[in-house]
């Protein structure tokens, strides 16, 4: 309840509904790094969120039911937004609760003048790559050796999306 109320009493809200998009707070870190560490073999680490909240990126919570459900980090500067890190934890994913969260970003960071947005992803994230395609996404080049992997190095494909292009 403490989570919805910040945020209720900061925009003059009512009721709580099940679903919704808050900032991201120093608060939230534990849940962050353990949906992070179970969804990733190789896992942004405390730090790395400690810098995005410290450089005040649009960082942001997904609540499900009073619940901390995924996160995301977004750079947003002249008409333009990157996808740093998205994620939701593995229990709620094949829900569509990924697309609903993709939309309210994409709104986001159309709200704050982003014409466009980029992200990169990994080759063999076949789901997430899924996802992205049907919201409009289109591949724009590919980072050769840019994650981690466990025989070395894997190629990201870049993405982009003209926002108002977006499908929702």
């Amino acid at each position: 309840m403490a989570i919805w109320q910040d945020f209720k009493d900061k925009l003059g809200l009512g009721e709580k509904p099940a679903l919704f998009l808050r900032p991201l707070k120093e608060r939230d870190l534990q849940h962050v790094l353990r949906i992070e560490r179970e969804m990733y073999d190789y896992p942004w680490s405390e730090d790395i969120f400690r810098d995005c909240l410290r450089v005040a990126y649009s960082n942001w919570a997904l609540i499900k039911d009073e619940q901390f459900i995924g996160y995301a980090i977004l750079s947003i500067a002249v008409g333009e937004a990157h996808i740093l890190n998205i994620c939701l934890d593995k229990q709620y994913t094949g829900q569509g609760l990924g697309r609903h969260f993709l939309a309210e970003l994409l709104d986001m960071a159309k709200g704050k003048e982003a014409a466009r947005i980029f992200l990169e992803v990994r080759q063999s994230n076949t789901v997430a790559i899924n996802l992205y395609q049907t919201m409009g996404f289109k591949k724009i080049g590919q980072r050769k050796k840019y994650y981690q992997a466990a025989d070395g190095r894997e190629d990201a494909m870049v993405l982009s999306l003209e926002i108002a292009d977006a499908e929702r």
